[in-house]
């Protein structure tokens, strides 16, 4: 299913590439990406030859009748992992592990060090959890990747995509085996998430905000609020 899919997008999008080359031909790596649209997860494994492994929540594989089992089999033809994030806590463990087990079997492990989708196009603060601890416990390298125009294609809240061209680039593998061990070390994981960050603002060239984005979202939803407030009574 994954190359039907691949073929599917890369016919209708015709997503352009660069950096092809520092995707190894085997054996584990880690694709490190910014995040700006649901789509993310679709396009790179669909410019790639080999199966790159997300991490998805859980109720997409769950969801009951026919659109749920047509849900699940998409979500796993494509490459994704259930993971139960109803904890935040658990499930950023759930998550780690699943990461482990996907480069101990020597395949490509994706991940978006922001945690969640930009809300407004711009590039935020990684978190030092999934992507440093995975480098760290396998010492298996981490290539920078930059998703480029996907917001532009799918927005948050829109359900269909508009038809355009977006980008990957893709950097050289960042290698942190220096430190392979050193999970438990908070400084350490905060100074490789900034490194890999520094990349994909490179590939990306978007703004770099130095707050996560989950905090982002909270205050332009505030914002919202108190406009809306404010509105209702001037009226």
């Amino acid at each position: 299913m994954k190359f039907s899919i691949g073929g599917s997008l890369k016919l209708a999008f015709r997503p352009w590439v660069e950096g092809l080359e520092h995707i190894p031909a085997e054996g584990p790596a880690i694709l490190a990406s910014n995040h700006l649209s649901f789509s993310d997860s679709f396009f790179l494994p669909a410019v790639l030859d080999r199966k790159v492994t997300f991490i998805a929540k859980a109720e997409y594989f769950t969801s009951p009748g026919l659109k749920g089992k047509l849900t699940a089999a998409f979500f796993k033809g494509v490459g994704q992992l259930p993971v139960d994030r109803s904890g935040a806590r658990g499930a950023g463990e759930a998550a780690i592990r699943s990461g482990i087990e996907v480069i101990e079997r020597g395949e490509l492990f994706g991940i978006y060090p922001e945690g969640t989708r930009s809300p407004d196009g711009r590039l935020y603060r990684g978190k030092p959890g999934g992507l440093a601890r995975v480098a760290l416990a396998t010492g298996a390298p981490v290539i920078p990747v930059a998703m480029i125009d996907t917001e532009k294609i799918q927005p948050p809240g829109k359900v269909m995509p508009k038809l355009m061209r977006p980008g990957i680039r893709i950097g050289k593998p960042l290698d942190f085996s220096r430190y392979q061990g050193m999970d438990g070390d908070r400084f350490i994981l905060r100074s490789v998430t900034d490194e890999v960050m520094y990349e994909i603002m490179k590939l990306s060239g978007q703004e770099y905000v130095d707050i996560y984005a989950t905090a982002a979202k909270r205050q332009i939803a505030e914002a919202e609020k108190a406009a809306k407030a404010a509105r209702t009574a001037g009226s």
